[in-house]
């Protein structure tokens, strides 16, 4: 009986050695062994902006990143507050492209009475189609396809799945720079009530003392069908971005606050809101 375990123990042995061998020279082990090598080549690639408190940057970034929202509704509707607000973990798969994967935000809603719940969750494709860094153009100019995911609690989901495809773009001069955004929201259902709404952010950015990134933001989003038709809801946002803070190796600590306040003069989803936002990039 021993032998025949020795005897198997050898057998396997024989088998699995080759084939641990082969798995170390597999196009799939390579891939994620030179996996920082693509982000490092990405990056150095586009610009060196920091991405935007609400605006999504049309720079490739790898991180991940925790957003708190605190919104008070107008009208005397109470307050909401997102726990996580969307934001998660984002990764540079290629040289070209990146992927979000959002997390279901927690809301808590306090008015007459208290709900709370998740919210629905985002996901993100980017594609890079031109860049230059501070050293050429100073420039870039990205493809986004955005989906909802409506797996939120019934107060505070869409209940429909929903495809964002956006252009975004930026560009900048020594210090200062723009990034903006243009996308157009098509819901899977519910369409006559819901619409098909553009949203358009601007961001005004510029860099001081090495760690220091004051912007403003316009964030405006028009609706020229559905429920809405015709109606415009704009915020603007002044805030500020501190990083990149070195902590270990290739991790490095960005945190921003800002203030967004309605200018509309339509019913806004949320009167003012203040935003922190940690992240952590690698």
């Amino acid at each position: 009986m021993a032998e025949t375990c020795r005897a198997v123990i050898l057998g396997l042995a024989l088998i699995t050695v080759p084939m641990a061998a082969k798995a170390d020279d597999s196009p799939i082990v390579d891939y994620f062994d030179h996996w920082y090598d693509r982000v490092d080549a990405a990056q150095a690639a586009q610009p060196h902006w920091i991405t935007p408190l609400v605006t999504t940057t049309p720079r490739l970034e790898q991180e991940f990143r925790y957003d708190q929202n605190f919104e008070t509704v107008p009208n005397g509707g109470g307050n909401i507050y997102s726990y996580g607000a969307g934001k998660g973990l984002e990764v540079i798969p290629t040289e070209r492209t990146e992927v979000i994967i959002g997390v279901p935000p927690y809301m808590e809603k306090y008015s007459k009475t208290y709900h709370d719940g998740l919210g629905d969750m985002p996901l993100l494709l980017k594609y890079r189609i031109a860049a230059e860094n501070e050293s050429a153009g100073n420039y870039i100019v990205t493809a986004f396809l955005g989906a909802g995911v409506p797996m939120g609690d019934r107060m505070f989901s869409s209940h429909h799945y929903s495809i964002t495809p956006t252009i975004a773009v930026g560009k900048g001069w020594g210090d200062f720079d723009i990034q903006a955004t243009l996308g157009d929201s098509i819901p899977t259902g519910q369409a006559d009530e819901i619409g098909h709404p553009l949203a358009l952010n601007v961001t005004f950015q510029y860099h001081a003392w090495d760690v220091l990134w004051p912007e403003f933001e316009v964030n405006d989003t028009y609706w020229p069908d559905g429920k809405k038709e015709g109606k415009s809801q704009v915020y603007l946002t002044p805030g500020i971005v501190f990083g990149r803070f070195p902590i270990v190796d290739r991790l490095k600590l960005i945190v921003g606050v800002g203030y967004q306040f309605a200018v509309s003069p339509e019913i806004p989803a949320f009167q003012h809101n203040w935003i922190l936002s940690v992240r952590t990039a690698f």
